[in-house]
């Protein structure tokens, strides 16, 4: 298994959202959703426009876990209502062109998100860098490890920290810093 990284430059995030506003608003809004919501895609994906229509907050029971979660979308509603405008609620909110009402899968936001990241120059990319973007920012901004512990269910700081690859930024900033 290949691991992934968060987007640690928010420059590199801007240029993917151009390129996907340019390509396609669906993949877009799944990128923006996922990286300011920190969840999972297959909770993402799962998505339908009555989840998030007229709402301030996503409530879902996720997928691996189980857990109810409750999370604000107020921040990027404008986004979502642009976007779910002519839409059902019964729609998947990101739905595949092929079949009817079906949501796009695992691997197709894989290959969506890895074709934009590497127009950008970025590798190490996969389905959970949108999970670890949020949680990278999430964390630089507020440096709230237990907040974000908790957020993502996590069992200890220690694995949020490695997860979002601030254990890592710390390794290199140590050894930039050192010779002997």
């Amino acid at each position: 298994m290949n691991f992934v990284q968060p987007i640690r430059d928010l420059n590199k995030i801007e240029e993917i959202k151009n390129i996907f506003l340019k390509q396609s608003y669906r993949n877009y809004l799944l990128f923006l959703l996922g990286i300011n919501s920190g969840l999972r895609i297959s909770d993402l994906l799962k998505l339908k426009v009555g989840d998030v229509r007229n709402k301030s907050h996503i409530t879902l029971k996720e997928q691996k876990t189980g857990k109810t979660k409750k999370f604000p979308i107020y921040n990027i509603t404008e986004e979502i209502n642009f976007y779910i405008e002519s839409m059902k609620g019964d729609e998947y909110l990101f739905q595949s062109r092929e079949g009817s009402n079906k949501p796009i899968g695992r691997v197709q936001s894989y290959n969506i998100l890895n074709k934009a990241a590497k127009k950008v120059g970025l590798s190490e990319i996969g389905t959970h860098t949108l999970r670890k973007t949020f949680g990278y920012h999430f964390y630089k901004k507020y440096k709230d490890v237990a907040l974000l512990q908790e957020l993502f269910g996590h069992s200890a700081p220690s694995v949020t920290l490695r997860y979002i690859g601030i254990n890592q930024d710390m390794i290199d900033e140590a050894y930039k810093n050192f010779k002997l």
